[in-house]
């Protein structure tokens, strides 16, 4: 008996989209790999990226007995993952709620629309990579009014908003 179910596969490290070609085109199997595309700072500006809504994972719905061996010596793929000789299934529900999500193109875009209070933080030009927190958003002019610390007390500033990215959650707490 077939008994097709959705399970986490664990790809190599940045090689999500090559494992899921590779069990699409070669295996023939039904792959679902949610990203996100949101703005990352760099010295040039902010730049758009897409990455892996689950860094170095990915969903696939095979038959284990018949298939396992198959997807795990697949290009990009390190593993299908288990505990011991059990390997969890992913209910149907969970991939279906996880696509409603993010959606057919399995790609979330995270726009960056700023308001009063927002920290963010600055990419490209002088102010590179200071923290600031807006103040005022002037649309007509697709400018931002924000307030930094800069030698030691506050300034007032005006930026182009394409020179600036929401503050990453993460960065903010190891201050």
């Amino acid at each position: 008996m077939v008994s097709f179910a959705w399970f986490c596969v664990r790809t190599q490290s940045k090689h999500e989209r090559i494992a899921a070609a590779s069990l699409r085109r070669n295996l023939d199997l039904e792959v679902f790999l949610p990203r996100i595309r949101f703005k990352r700072p760099t010295r040039q500006g902010p730049a758009w990226v897409t990455e892996a809504l689950f860094t170095n994972y990915l969903f696939a719905r095979f038959d284990l007995g018949a298939h396992l061996r198959r997807v795990q010596s697949a290009r990009g793929v390190a593993g299908v993952v288990h505990f011991g000789g059990h390997w969890p299934a992913i209910p149907d529900a969970v991939i279906a709620d996880l696509r409603a999500a993010i959606g057919d193109q399995e790609l979330q875009v995270i726009a960056s629309e700023f308001k009063p209070g927002d920290a963010v933080e600055i990419a490209g030009g002088v102010f590179h990579g200071l923290q600031a927190l807006v103040t005022r958003v002037i649309p007509a002019k697709q400018r931002v009014a924000v307030l930094l610390d800069f030698l030691g007390r506050q300034t007032a500033v005006e930026l182009a908003d394409r020179q600036l990215v929401p503050e990453d959650p993460s960065r903010a707490s190891r201050k």
